[in-house]
């Protein structure tokens, strides 16, 4: 019998169960705020951490730190939007990082404008 494929959900759901980080409470409540900003965003797992694309590839966790969590916006469109919560001046990503859980709900409103504005300039 053929072994059925798992879905990107039951592959992300495992990697969350599996998953030891400091900030796992707050890695929890980012992904429900990320998949929550717009509903063509779809989760997955790549480059070994949760992932996110609506048609293309845009961000990702980064869980090497553990004092803060880092999320990875990697589309060349981002450097494009101007916002208080994106680090960095590279020419394709920007850096957003979160320390605990009040950064994570004083940055929530922020982050859903980054994301819906990401995805509103994506070539059509």
């Amino acid at each position: 019998m053929a072994k059925l494929k798992k879905t990107d959900a039951e592959l992300v759901a495992e990697y969350m169960q599996q998953l030891e980080h400091p900030l796992k409470a707050e890695i929890e409540a980012l992904r429900e705020i990320i998949k929550g900003a717009d509903p063509a965003i779809c989760e997955r797992i790549k480059w070994n951490a949760p992932s996110y694309y609506a048609g293309e590839d845009f961000l990702t966790f980064n869980h090497r730190m553990t004092d803060r969590v880092h999320l990875i916006f990697h589309h060349a469109k981002i450097a494009e939007i101007s916002s208080p919560l994106l680090e960095g001046d590279y020419k394709d990503r920007r850096m957003v990082y979160f320390e605990n859980m009040e950064a994570v709900r004083n940055g929530e409103i922020e982050l859903v404008q980054v994301i819906r504005e990401l995805l509103e300039i994506f070539p059509d």
